[in-house]
């Protein structure tokens, strides 16, 4: 299986804007109640250095001990904490409010000041020293299987609550592999339900700038959840150094893996993923998201032969008819005209990206391609499109819309999925009943059960298990605040307050 995490059969390519300034930032961001014996505030302080970030938790008084050493050392130093409050409640909403902005504008003042910066002090209380080395603890991670866990675990009382964690799993293959960690195929202990975790290393992530693609995956993904040809989220969880999705367990192969063993599919099966496809699409351009990503790794088969759409980690949210975005993101054999242009750009470009899909599915490669990325990107943007006879009038002229260079005149701009449906191509297709799934589909992948891989790339499936993917030591904090950076990642299904 791949997913988000399998590099593409070209280049992969982010566009983020600008590289991580070279320097320290900082910025108080939260704050909580805790109480143990007596109750106190603790205040969450990002930390950001060269790109690398992480978080620290202080009360008040350690905020008011630094800029004692502060002073003594710095006599200079005009460096000022907000007041304390004599009277009153110091648990107040407005209080802890106005205490936090006071704090985050000292901190940040601090920050930025470079001989404050080599103080040693200064460098333990942001836990600067501890954290540089993020990119070598990520390193040995991945290569051994194993990994301190975040620093400082905390309790913060009453926010805990009971939630999934990797020891809820049997880990038992690897199936997947990427950038920022696995897919593994995974057995709930209770349960004994399969399914496929993605596993996420925070530090990858956010070196990489690619926190808000995390978060953008997991919120198209709880969209998911009606939709029969898109993966569905299980779960979504997080220990202090990991983010884990548990998805659909899909073992019939990505329609990549089928069409280099085939080559062509004839035109029925080809029309039949192009529907299944073209649902899925319309779906989520409903829910206001582009995919930006449709490629054939990306288009899995499940047991049964029917298409699901997975790895959504570009896809934009918010986009309703007729607004734009602007990222240069994509596969290079699937990209739009107007995205190579740096054009703003809307969701037709993933009509575009089903007619590339659907051209390689009735002849064997995508339809601009080279092996020189540039003369490719040159084909996209000027070449004709050329279509071989041996397919019908109906293919070729849905192709020709589909793959219209001029985003105004493609099929699709006028009534989104509804135009594409109705186009001559698709007139065999009654698309009430490909969506309850009672059309068969024209091809059944051959599984002797759950655990058959014959259709999983065999290299993933021979890696060993990394030892630090079942391991559940948590902050003791809830799941929601186990990382600022990832604040909202996890989810679990509501309760059904009807079982027994």
């Amino acid at each position: 299986m791949s997913d988000a995490l399998a590099e593409p059969k070209l280049l992969r390519i982010h566009h983020n804007g600008s590289t991580p300034p070279p320097h320290t930032t900082a910025s108080v961001t939260n704050s909580e109640i805790q109480e143990k014996n007596k109750k106190f505030t603790v205040y969450k302080v990002v930390v950001t250095v060269d790109g690398h970030s992480w978080f620290v938790l202080r009360r008040y008084n350690d905020f008011s001990k630094l800029l004692d050493i502060i002073k003594k050392q710095f006599p200079g130093c005009h460096l000022k904490l907000p007041g304390k409050k004599l009277f009153g409640n110091n648990f107040s909403p407005d209080f802890i409010r106005s205490r936090r902005q006071g704090l985050d504008e000292f901190i940040q003042k601090l920050v930025t000041d470079e001989k404050l910066m080599q103080n040693q002090d200064v460098r333990a209380f942001l836990n600067v020293d501890k954290n540089l080395s993020i990119k070598e603890a990520a390193e040995e991670e991945e290569n051994n299987g194993q990994g301190a866990e975040a620093p400082e675990p905390v309790d913060l009382g009453s926010t805990e609550k009971p939630h999934v964690k990797p020891s809820d799993f049997e880990f038992l293959k690897v199936i997947g592999k990427g950038s920022f960690g696995r897919v593994l195929l995974a057995r709930h202990k209770v349960e004994k339900q399969f399914y496929a975790i993605k596993v996420l290393q925070k530090k990858m992530i956010l070196k990489r700038n690619e926190r808000n693609h995390i978060m953008s995956e997991r919120n198209v993904l709880l969209k998911n959840l009606d939709h029969p040809f898109l993966v569905g989220l299980h779960y979504s969880f997080q220990t202090p150094v990991k983010l884990y999705f548990v998805l659909d367990y899909v073992n019939g192969g990505e329609l990549f893996f089928h069409l280099q063993k085939e080559r062509t599919f004839a035109e029925p099966r080809a029309r039949f993923y192009a529907a299944e496809i073209t649902s899925a699409l319309s779906y989520l351009h409903s829910q206001g998201i582009v995919y930006r990503d449709l490629k054939p790794e990306n288009i899995l088969l499940d047991a049964q032969g029917h298409v699901v759409l997975t790895d959504f980690g570009l896809c934009k949210e918010g986009i309703r008819e007729k607004e734009t975005t602007n990222t240069f993101c994509g596969t290079p054999e699937y990209l739009a005209p107007e995205v190579l242009r740096k054009e703003a750009y809307d969701r037709t470009v993933d009509w575009w990206c089903l007619g590339a899909v659907l051209y390689e599915m009735l002849y064997g490669l995508p339809p601009f391609y080279s092996r020189d990325t540039v003369e490719m990107y040159d084909n996209i943007l000027h070449k004709q499109l050329r279509l071989r006879t041996n397919i019908s009038a109906a293919a070729r002229d849905i192709l020709e819309k589909l793959l219209q260079k001029e985003k105004r005149l493609r099929l699709g701009n006028t009534d989104d999925g509804n135009e594409v449906k109705r186009h001559d191509f698709f007139n065999p297709i009654n698309w009430q009943d490909l969506e309850a799934k009672r059309i068969p589909p024209p091809y059944k992948p051959s599984l002797s059960g759950i655990m058959d891989m014959k259709n999983i790339d065999p290299d993933f499936v021979k890696e060993p298990i990394p030892a630090s993917v079942g391991k559940s030591q948590t902050l003791s904090a809830s799941v929601q605040d186990a990382d600022t950076a990832f604040i909202g990642f996890s989810y679990a299904p509501p309760l059904d307050i009807n079982a027994s």
